[in-house]
């Protein structure tokens, strides 16, 4: 049911319609033909960039004509960088979402400071280690490793993990090129996104926003209402955990004349674009090869639109997470790719959580070898796809 409440009770919306609306955002049920990298990336407020890889497997399942080095050429033109965003990860963004959804996130960062790493900066001033930090990662690009050396100069005492975490919770630090370019990617070195997106020299691009005021009310607003057209219908906890972010309800209380409302299986509001696309519950959903982490499947208070209660916990070992596939929309195994040394060639090892049919067999070996034609850029034939073990033991 997809008709908007009117003053009575709101629809309800089944697991399966949910899945398939929520599909259709993420550009899963369909690959979109007609967005480039960059609109996509933007279109899906980001996409999750722990790994160097990910991001080239999440556009490779979205896009019909993905070709990675568009996205490469993106990070090398500085119109796409990598930095802690959502969750306090590492995500891709175009630039323009870096400035407008850094601010944004700059709670739960300090939120993270606060807690997890306290005890490792006592008597450590924030406000001149940001200082300390910036004049360091501007003047030239720092690791890690360097950036900890630089601060515990000033703070020897301090925890120096912590004293690097902090620098990159105070400020908004981006992962500079080569890092994450199509194979070639190099180490992590850091400098502001201010800077980078300045070009250096001096030049900055402004972070927009701040803890607090109207620009970043209207932020806010407009990031609800983009949430939504890639991840909804939703509810206020599930953007809360997309974002990690607190305090919601007031933004979607302020949204709510603008927006259609609905209700899940369990009596959960869920709001929604007035326009947005809720497919018929029974749409066909082709197989799928998403990257580790994918937001797909972090997005959500409640996972169970993509992840079958059965499959809870099964994509993940202690802190590892495999890369995993869709089938009929919903989480359904592992994969792994082990390129050949010499590239274009390797094994596709697909591990099914359940019992697949011979026609989901054939449909997951045809999307498999797709797949592998865009990032590997080689025949058919050069792949070895395999339903085997990816998880051991």
């Amino acid at each position: 049911m997809t008709a908007a409440s009117s003053g009575g009770v709101a629809p309800v919306l089944g697991t399966r319609a949910l899945n398939r609306a929520t599909l259709e955002r993420q550009l899963l049920l369909r690959r979109s033909a007609d967005l480039s990298a960059k609109d996509a990336v933007a279109h899906l407020l980001g996409l999750q960039a722990q790994n160097v890889k990910p991001p080239y497997y999440a556009l490779a399942a979205r896009l019909e004509d993905f070709d990675p080095l568009e996205l490469s050429a993106l990070m090398e033109a500085r119109e796409a960088v990598r930095i802690v965003t959502m969750r306090s990860t590492i995500h891709l963004h175009t630039a323009e979402d870096a400035l407008a959804l850094r601010p944004m996130m700059q709670p739960a960062l300090e939120r993270e400071m606060a807690t997890v790493f306290r005890k490792g900066l006592v008597g450590v001033d924030l406000e001149e280690l940001a200082v300390l930090a910036r004049e360091a990662v501007e003047a030239e690009p720092r690791t890690m490793k360097q950036l900890r050396e630089v601060l515990l100069v000033r703070w020897p005492d301090a925890d120096p993990q912590s004293l690097a975490v902090a620098a990159r919770c105070v400020l908004p630090l981006v992962q500079v090129t080569p890092r994450g370019l199509w194979r070639r990617s190099g180490q992590v070195a850091l400098t502001t996104l201010d800077h980078w997106l300045g070009g250096g020299a001096g030049e900055r691009r402004p972070v927009r926003g701040g803890a607090s005021g109207s620009a970043l009310d209207a932020t806010m607003d407009a990031t609800v209402l983009r949430y939504l057209a890639a991840f909804g219908p939703a509810s206020v906890k599930d953007m809360q955990t997309w974002a990690r972010l607190t305090r919601l309800r007031e933004v979607f209380e302020r949204l709510r004349p603008e927006l259609r409302t609905f209700r899940d299986e369990n009596g959960v509001e869920l709001f929604d674009l007035p326009d947005a696309p809720r497919p018929d519950a029974d749409t066909p959903a082709p197989p799928r090869f998403l990257p580790e982490f994918d937001n797909l499947l972090l997005s959500h208070a409640d996972r169970a639109r993509v992840v079958p209660a059965e499959y809870k916990g099964r994509a993940w070992k202690g802190n590892f997470a495999y890369c995993v596939f869709l089938l009929d929309g919903f989480l359904a195994g592992v994969w792994r790719w082990e390129e050949d040394a010499k590239g274009g060639g390797g094994v596709l090892t697909i591990e099914p959580f359940g019992r697949v049919s011979r026609a989901g067999r054939e449909e997951l070996v045809e999307e498999g070898e797709r797949m592998l034609g865009v990032l590997a850029g080689a025949a058919a034939s050069s792949f070895d796809v395999r339903f085997g073990n990816v998880i051991e033991g």
